[in-house]
């Protein structure tokens, strides 16, 4: 399979970040809206049904479903906050309500752009003062997972974190050492949500139904 790269974000490098202890398990609630932009709950995307096996069948109908993550807060403590306090939303903005704007079959899925929505915008949480639009790259402690799972940080090149992460569904280990990768999915559960959303999308990344996985609510689980 050819190599594919994440999109690029934009501006420029800052400094090295702060680090802060405090948790281990993050989740995002993953249901579809009929409208993309909407916050609402108990909603569904509508998309291909996956069998029993997890193969994608030709039944197309409304669905919701949850994605749970472990963050490895112990070893990329800051990137983990950035994401856990964009979860919570208690900065004043986050990830409640924007969507997966670019799915690829054999690759991942990718969202966090709360501002755009097109893999342009997105920015940090405050988690230090004068975090600026991007931060630095943590650490590249984590590899790839051999498996699908892996949860990462999207980026424009070195030094480029803002608020875009992506959830791969097949090993991408040519992305080891250019982007940080800070969790994995929680479980079998979550993984089969993972899948199903993964049927939405395209070679291009455009999702292919009308209303795309969009997060419409998501927190913080104690430490398990």
């Amino acid at each position: 399979m050819a190599e594919k790269s994440i999109p690029q974000l934009i501006d420029k490098p800052v400094g090295p970040p702060i680090i802060y202890p405090w948790f281990d398990m993050c989740k995002l609630l993953v249901e579809v809206v009929l409208n993309w932009a909407a916050l609402t709950l108990y909603q569904a995307w509508r998309g291909p049904v996956l069998d029993a096996n997890g193969r994608v069948t030709k039944e197309i109908k409304d669905q919701t479903g949850r994605i749970e993550f472990e963050v490895w807060n112990h070893d990329v403590q800051a990137t983990s906050l950035n994401f856990k306090m964009l979860c919570t939303g208690e900065a004043g903005y986050g990830y409640k309500g924007s969507k997966f704007h670019r799915v690829i079959p054999q690759f991942m899925l990718q969202g966090g752009d709360f501002t755009r929505g097109n893999g342009t915008g997105g920015k940090p949480a405050p988690w230090k003062e004068n975090v600026g639009e991007k931060f630095a790259d943590e650490n590249f402690f984590h590899k790839h997972r051999p498996e699908a799972g892996s949860l990462a940080m999207a980026n424009s090149g070195k030094n480029t974190n803002g608020s875009q992460f992506y959830i791969t569904t097949i090993h991408t280990g040519w992305l080891d050492g250019k982007h940080v990768v800070f969790g994995k999915v929680r479980d079998q559960a979550s993984m089969i949500v993972v899948k199903a959303i993964e049927a939405t999308g395209s070679n291009t990344g455009k999702v292919q139904y009308e209303r795309p996985p969009t997060i419409v609510d998501c927190g913080v689980e104690p430490e398990y």
